[in-house]
């Protein structure tokens, strides 16, 4: 099991994240759509296998969901799909290594956000409230008390949850940059994925499922959830761009002073090093 070492990652983070700022609007769309759906779906797993667990096991129960939950990260990684909170770490890396622009970023940010919540949303409704798996019974109870905690955090709370969160999540697509095929990437996405929800921070596109859940059930208000919207998206991209990629761009990029020139046959092959199997992928992992 081939791995990069961190230098090495963060070239071709820096790849990814200009691949990922200068994709078409349509593959941006779309992709964004899927990774909220994807993440929802692990959201929605977590809560269907821990809901009737009994009260006996304590933690235990949350340790199991978060043992789940990742199965969305990883079909984002390895099928294909743009998530926010991963573009919060490849996206500012490229700008801090002067590959794209700050309005570029600014760009990606907005729209991956929007078609993230459009994703998660659509699980949210036509799964959680139309087919009602989280509609009824212990699911609902469940979910209920889950999204409470959410909306019951402070700003600061919710923003310092934020950036713990995509600390994590961020370091997750980091590792899976690192490995060269499937198995190696699937285990960097799983431990940093598990141990966040474990800890309970909060992600950004993950409450895009299990607030707006919550509402459809009549639990709620679009009010309460824009509260936790706000400093839990400000959290994640201070998590992914400050904590990650500001960090590593410090310590293995940073240069003098000139713009970085495009990369080099070695980086171009690195890059490639981390693709799943189709070239095209590779900008959307």
């Amino acid at each position: 099991m081939a791995y990069c070492k961190p230098p090495q990652i963060a070239e071709v983070t820096v790849e990814n994240g200009v691949k990922k700022a200068h994709s078409p609007l349509s593959s941006v769309l779309i992709l964004g759509f899927l990774a909220g759906a994807f993440i929802a779906l692990g959201f929605l797993l977590d809560i269907r296998v821990i809901a009737n667990t009994p009260a006996e096991w304590g933690s235990m129960a949350n340790f199991v969901g978060a043992a789940v939950f990742p199965v969305g990260l990883v079909l984002v990684l390895l099928a294909g799909g743009e998530l926010l909170t991963g573009n919060m770490m490849a996206v500012p890396l490229a700008r801090l290594a002067r590959r794209i622009s700050t309005g570029e970023m600014i760009k990606n940010l907005i729209l991956i956000t929007l078609a993230n919540f459009a994703g998660a949303i659509f699980v949210a409704y036509f799964f959680g409230h139309i087919v009602g798996l989280t509609a009824s019974g212990p699911y609902l109870d469940k979910l209920v008390d889950m999204a409470g905690h959410k909306i019951d955090s402070t700003f600061l709370q919710s923003f310092v949850s934020g950036i713990g969160c995509n600390w994590l999540v961020a370091l997750a697509v980091w590792l899976s940059y690192g490995a060269d095929n499937m198995s190696g990437k699937i285990i960097g996405i799983w431990f940093p994925t598990m141990a966040f929800v474990a800890i309970g921070f909060q992600h950004v596109v993950a409450n895009m499922f299990l607030i707006p859940a919550a509402i459809f059930e009549g639990h709620f208000t679009w009010g309460q959830y824009l509260g936790n919207f706000v400093p839990v998206w400000l959290g994640n991209l201070t998590g992914g761009a400050i904590f990650v990629a500001a960090a590593y761009w410090g310590t293995y990029l940073r240069r003098t002073g000139e713009p970085r020139p495009q990369a080099e046959p070695a980086q171009a092959a690195l890059a490639a090093q981390a693709d799943y199997g189709k070239p095209e992928l590779q900008k959307h992992a």
